[in-house]
């Protein structure tokens, strides 16, 4: 065989892709960079996201970008539409397909404070007569974990589209993450809208009206997967599954959903379940690297071993990080990272090293 054979084989391989991860997705998801810090981040996507294979990158945004439709539901200091422009430019350097996330429905208070939604729009909250405590603990009485905004009020969607579009616009973004997790009020006694309802019907509702929109436009939807799984009959609980009756709107939604299926002690194998549902699914790691390992190997099994209709609903694995992006970046390059941080870090350079290790 000669040199110019063996150049010729090189480029087809490279055109054609043959060698490289079978994953569509090699994702990243962590909390939008401070203002001050934005420029680190560049140089974290350029230094260490790109050369590590990661093609997707979900940033959580939430209230930290200047919105111009909505004022009020800016930050502190928030994330200018130069800042955004920034990452949106390394991203397209490196084939990174940047989606923002906003938090809908749920997650709109932490511990003691509200989202800018509600502290906004205070008729929005499904549940008023819930007050936040001066010191949260979990259990408490009122089962209070976060609020959520009520689904069927009829002004709160005029305000939550306009933030969508909006960012979906300064991303210049083809999906969105809705985030969607751990809703734990929904159909609640106290509201007057959602009451004696059913949650399932009321879940797939939200999604189902957030997905339309974003489809009007040819724009996709993310959420978390939790929802969706029976908390009791699965066995894997509260926070990974659902305890209040919303696990049936997986077969209620639309089947453009991309689901975000979190699980952070073991690799549980729902993946599965969201595909033999019509639903494409990406497997979501957070602390520990032998999790994020066997995810991969779990999706990578999934995707040999299933018929080529279900083969492309496996669409592969997102990391996951909890903390800020700023204290990350420092704990990923400290020689001496905090306990917790070296777990987060460890396990992003596990699942890179196991989704490099696979091929087609």
């Amino acid at each position: 065989m000669g040199r110019k054979t063996i150049v010729l084989i090189l480029l087809l391989a490279t055109t054609f892709g043959f060698g490289q991860s079978p994953f569509a997705v090699r994702g990243f998801c962590i909390a939008a960079p401070s203002k001050d810090k934005v420029n680190d981040f560049v140089k974290f996507i350029e230094n260490e996201l790109a050369p590590g294979g990661i093609n997707t990158l979900v940033l959580r945004v939430d209230y930290n970008y200047a919105y111009e439709s909505r004022p009020e539901l800016r930050d502190e200091n928030p994330l200018s539409k130069e800042d955004v422009k920034k990452l949106l430019a390394v991203s397209r350097k490196h084939n990174i397909n940047l989606i923002p996330q906003v938090n809908l429905l749920g997650h709109q208070s932490w511990h003691s404070d509200l989202s800018k939604l509600l502290e906004a729009y205070p008729d929005f909250d499904e549940t008023p007569k819930v007050k936040l405590p001066e010191k949260y603990e979990w259990p408490n009485a009122d089962r209070l974990y976060c609020k959520s905004y009520c689904p069927l009020h009829p002004k709160v969607h005029d305000v939550v589209f306009d933030i969508v579009d909006e960012i979906m616009e300064v991303f210049e973004a083809n999906a969105f993450h809705a985030g969607m997790d751990e809703v734990f009020y929904l159909a609640h006694p106290d509201c007057p809208r959602c009451q004696g309802k059913d949650p399932a019907m009321l879940f797939a509702g939200e999604v189902n009206k957030i997905s339309d929109h974003l489809q009007s436009s040819g724009k996709e939807l993310w959420i978390w997967g939790d929802r969706l799984i029976d908390g009791t009959d699965s066995g894997i609980g509260m926070w990974e599954g659902s305890y209040n009756n919303t696990a049936s709107a997986v077969g209620m939604i639309s089947k453009s959903v991309v689901i975000c299926d979190w699980h952070y002690e073991k690799a549980i194998p729902t993946p599965a379940y969201f595909a033999m549902n019509g639903l494409q699914v990406i497997a979501c790691p957070w602390r520990r690297p032998n999790v994020a390992e066997e995810q991969v190997e779990m999706m990578n099994s999934f995707k040999q071993n299933s018929t080529p209709e279900m083969a492309g609903k496996y669409l592969g694995v997102m990391h996951t990080v909890w903390s800020s992006a700023d204290s990350f970046m420092e704990n990923y390059y400290s020689e001496k990272p905090d306990e917790a941080s070296a777990g987060v870090v460890n396990t992003l350079k596990a699942m890179i090293a196991a989704t490099q290790k696979i091929k087609n």
